[in-house]
């Protein structure tokens, strides 16, 4: 028996040992007015040019890895990155501005922008396009990164674009959906409605219902970055991208429906459309049931979905 458990020991970890080796991570910093970007390249083990992938975060605190300080720590973009370069496929992936190492480059809310973003993506291809290691170009936006990746490649032409669990209608429209489902008064969902029109006029105001979920959307200091945002819908900026264009959408996303990706693939005939079955918005294999799907959110140790992987290796390959 002690044989056995020393040669099956000797086993694992010759082949860690030999999975570790195929790739190689990079540090890499972008220096800003205020503080720095800072973010992973991670490189598989080749002599040759390769393709990369740059993948953009989505909305709120998040880090490289996917995590957040909002109960997200299931490292869906790290596993994604790995998942990458076991194909031979390098990826980018950074903390966003304020977040983990790139913190320094923290701005005020009130001087946020949604272009703030779009120009941090930009940058980023930037780099990846004077560096003189990679083959073909490919951005991957998750979620809210959908869009910022979307609205970015049309200033920097890449060769391929994926949005990834992206919405397809403008952030009023799914902000007073997701809040009509909420247990609030008709009251606070009219209030909705109505400062969503203010701000699409790009008006800014102080007075705001005292109930804390209207509150935290409308707070004056996030009022500029809204205007900036309103200004750009999906279904409208995906026909401006130029780059061979994948979407992909989990059917157990709860918190960005099977039918968003239908309405980015309807509004952009050219692309293709991608339904992974089973997986939620975080990449991993889910139930529709809300708290079971939620319980994924916290679980690092949860592989990527069954295909995810497979469909963007696929996409990259074809380019």
């Amino acid at each position: 028996m002690k044989t056995t458990i020393f040669i099956l020991l000797v086993f694992f970890c010759s082949s860690f040992s030999q999975l570790v080796a195929q790739s190689q991570e990079e540090n890499i910093v972008l220096k800003q007015t205020k503080g720095v970007l800072d973010g992973t390249l991670l490189m598989p083990n080749s002599t040759k040019k390769v393709p990369v992938v740059l993948i953009v975060a989505g909305s709120g605190p998040t880090d490289r890895n996917g995590n957040s300080s909002l109960s997200v720590t299931a490292k869906s973009y790290q596993l994604l990155a790995e998942g990458l370069a076991n194909n031979g496929i390098a990826s980018l992936r950074y903390d966003k501005r304020g977040v983990g190492k790139s913190a320094s480059s923290m701005m005020k809310e009130s001087d946020l922008t949604f272009e703030t973003y779009i120009q941090d993506v930009q940058q980023w291809i930037d780099t990846l396009k004077k560096s003189n290691r990679f083959s073909k170009i490919t951005v991957l936006g998750h979620s809210e990164g959908s869009l910022l990746g979307m609205v970015a490649v049309q200033k920097l032409p890449v060769d391929g674009y994926i949005s990834l669990a992206g919405p397809a209608r403008g952030i009023d429209e799914i902000i007073i959906e997701q809040m009509a489902q909420q247990p609030l008064p008709d009251s606070a969902k009219n209030e909705v409605k109505k400062n969503f029109e203010r701000l699409k006029r790009g008006e800014t105001f102080s007075k705001i219902m005292q109930n804390m979920s209207v509150y935290m959307i409308f707070r004056p200091s996030i009022q500029p970055y809204m205007i900036s945002w309103l200004k750009y819908v999906p279904t409208e900026e995906i026909k401006k991208v130029k780059a061979k264009t994948l979407i992909i959408q989990g059917t157990t996303d709860i918190q960005v429906s099977e039918n968003e990706g239908k309405l980015l693939a309807k509004a952009q005939p050219k692309a293709k459309l991608i339904l992974i079955n089973g997986m939620n918005h975080v990449l991993k294999d889910a139930p529709i049931d809300r708290a079971e799907n939620i319980k994924t959110y916290t679980n690092p140790d949860l592989p990527i979905a069954k295909g995810m992987v497979e469909a963007v290796v696929e996409f990259v390959d074809s380019l």
